[in-house]
């Protein structure tokens, strides 16, 4: 018993971390920052603190791509009662993983930084490359994208006051339940805030889980490419998700019930809550919840596509929300027994949406085992202000517009929270989301960024971006340019371009502000493509193109001239890079098959049809005869042919498998 006590007092043992460290009693890690790679730190066993003392762990060096980003830092294995504290990691492309873990508390961690791919989205058009798919976890799908926190069969604990920002996934819980996750922020993410696979019975209570975003340009394209603030997948039931910020996200809330009811018509994600939040300026939908029954309570959805969007869904309720300047409010397809009652509708293009198919879907498993019918709403108690259309009805029985409702009561709290968390950042319209090559934009350095029509506009005008508007910028150097309409400002003040007539494929321009240096470069080297079209019918040659840039899925109307499927292309041209400026590649993207020759040799060859993908093949500087070969088979188009500048092969965002 002496003994015992002895050990209590001296308290938990203070270590270096080494790599591959196994820790098995309580821990204080020694302050310092450890670069760390190769076998994670293992925590194993029971009643474990581990209090890393703000030291700092580094996975990669500073300054590495974000897609070189690798390993995991912390690894949970089993075990009951772990707390961890107190870390500062970054540069892996998973902060922390726990498997089998009951009771794990995170308090006071940054998780920052993890792995993120680039993203080849334009300002003018999106590519498909960069879309998600998190619709299959069932062989830990999911681990292919990575994740500052990961957690897998997880019962019980907490997360508190931890940060996980600019990487692909901020929080990802797989068959975890009964989790406590409050104060944290999980903002600027390339992909997700939070993810939640098969989880049930967790509490999300005021977080910041804000601009988790891709796949928006202000006033070109508006789609989100499956990226949200929260996701809520696959039989994730009896949660509750009370007073967030979840703003600015491709999806502010993303619930969807999960393959297994798509195809068996049973069960889905059910009798979750969502009260309280602001899931406001949304690139499509501040609510996705769908072939689900759902309570949505006193949540404030401004500024989206659709504040509510909820196909499918049963027996929910959409009570006491506030909604403004949406293009629709509520819209529900297929919907049954479903709940619309003393909301708020301002300045929403269509209040209320509801319908059905006139020929519901056969080819896939839900219709065949349940009534899809539009049926049986009760909608009353609503204020309507400044809409274009209130309630837009077809094909929809058993509508009651007499009923009343009554607002539930918020659910309680200790220590009390009445709202979420809100920011300068969080007030601002959508046109605030800023999405380049690594994802959102998170106003905390300066930036330079195209405003206007186009990237290509001559004279171009470029606005400063940045944490405050009184900082001042000046120009710091500039190539390739013979008008700048100004040498200093201030943020939020706009600058004004013209390229030299022969260096418009090659310039740029540096600004400094506060110590630091932002910058815009613009390199697309001249190439007057000459371009035949050949389908079964006839083959058509075109005008000089200046770029090879396609994508839609049916023809527009400068290529109306084409079907639909199976068609194909040959694109000839020559390209004169300059000495001392590269090294340079030639870049594809397409979908469905391509083929390039530099000079007669054959250097990129993805002729078997494929999805959306990114291929590369080097090229040196001097004048070089270009041949592309292109074939479209069926679905989307996709074509896009670059010169860049550069030795990167990063292949994107992981695909859909």
């Amino acid at each position: 018993m002496l003994l015992l006590v002895v050990l209590l007092a001296q308290g938990p043992q203070s270590v270096e971390l080494q790599p591959g460290m196994v820790i098995t009693q309580s821990t204080r890690v020694v302050k310092k920052t450890y670069a760390l790679s190769g076998p994670p730190i293992t925590i194993r066993g029971d009643n474990i603190t581990v209090d890393f003392n703000d030291a700092t762990l580094e996975g990669t060096p500073a300054g590495t791509a974000p897609d070189r980003r690798s390993g995991v830092a912390i690894l949970v294995e089993g075990g009951s009662n772990i707390r961890i504290s107190n870390a500062s990691v970054h540069g892996y492309r998973f902060g922390i993983i726990a498997r089998g873990t009951r009771n794990l508390t995170l308090e006071d961690n940054d998780f920052s930084d993890t792995w993120k791919p680039r993203l080849f989205s334009l300002i003018e058009h999106e590519s498909l490359v960069d879309w998600l798919s998190f619709h299959n976890n069932e062989s830990n799908q999911w681990l292919r994208f990575g994740a500052a926190i990961y957690l897998e069969d997880v019962k019980g604990g907490a997360l508190r006051e931890n940060v996980a920002m600019g990487g692909m996934n901020g929080l990802m819980l797989v068959r975890s339940d009964g989790i406590m996750i409050r104060d944290n922020n999980f903002s600027f993410n390339s992909g997700l805030g939070v993810g939640l696979y098969r989880s049930s019975d967790d509490t999300i209570v005021h977080n910041q889980i804000d601009y988790n975003v891709r796949g928006y340009s202000h006033g070109f394209y508006t789609r989100g490419q499956d990226s949200a603030d929260l996701l809520l997948y696959e039989q994730s039931n009896r949660n509750v998700v009370a007073f967030n910020s979840l703003t600015h996200g491709g999806d502010g809330i993303f619930l969807w019930a999960g393959q297994t009811t798509m195809d068996s018509g049973r069960g889905g994600s059910n009798d979750n809550l969502f009260y309280g939040n602001d899931v406001s300026f949304a690139t499509a939908n501040g609510v996705e919840a769908t072939f689900s029954r759902n309570r949505i309570i006193a949540n404030k959805a401004w500024g989206s596509e659709y504040g509510i969007w909820a196909g499918y869904s049963f027996e929910t309720e959409i009570i006491g929300n506030d909604f403004k300047n949406n293009r629709t409010g509520v819209a529900i397809e297929h919907g049954q027994s479903n709940t619309i009652a003393l909301n708020k509708f301002d300045g929403d293009s269509t209040a209320i949406r509801l319908w059905a198919d006139s020929l519901p879907p056969s080819d896939w498993g839900y219709p065949k085992f349940r009534d899809t019918r539009s049926r049986d709403y009760k909608i009353g108690g609503n204020q309507f202000t400044n809409n274009q259309i209130t309630l837009k009805v077809a094909n929809t029985t058993g509508l009651d517009t007499a009923g009343s409702a009554r607002r539930p009561a918020p659910p309680q709290f200790s220590p009390k929270v009445t709202a979420p968390p809100s920011s300068d950042l969080t007030k601002r319209p959508r046109a605030a989301i800023i999405v380049d090559e690594w994802g959102p934009y998170d106003y905390r350095t300066p930036k330079l960024w195209p405003l206007g029509d186009s990237s290509r506009a001559v004279p171009l005008r470029l606005t400063t971006l940045g944490p405050g508007t009184r900082d001042t910028w000046q120009v710091r150097s500039a190539h390739g340019l013979t008008y700048i309409s100004r040498d200093s400002g201030r943020t939020g003040e706009t600058i004004a371009v013209t390229p030299y007539r022969d260096s418009i494929g090659d310039w740029g321009l540096t600004l400094r502000s506060g110590g630091h240096d932002f910058s815009y470069e613009w390199f697309q080297p001249k190439i007057n493509w000459l371009v035949r079209f050949s389908s079964d019918t006839s083959a058509v040659p075109r005008p000089p193109l200046d770029r090879l840039d396609f994508l839609w899925y049916r023809p527009p109307r400068a290529f109306s001239f084409l079907p639909q499927e199976n068609w194909s292309l040959e694109a000839a041209g020559v390209v004169t890079l300059p000495e001392g400026r590269g090294p340079y590649s030639v870049r594809t993207i397409s979908d469905d098959a391509v083929r390039v020759w530099v000079d007669g040799t054959l250097v990129i060859d993805a002729w078997t049809p494929h999805d959306s993908r990114v291929d590369y093949a080097p090229i040196a500087a001097g004048e070089h005869g270009l041949r592309v070969e292109y074939k479209q088979v069926d679905g989307w188009v996709e074509l896009r042919v670059d010169i860049i500048r550069g030795s990167s092969r990063s292949p994107g965002s992981p695909g859909p498998h």
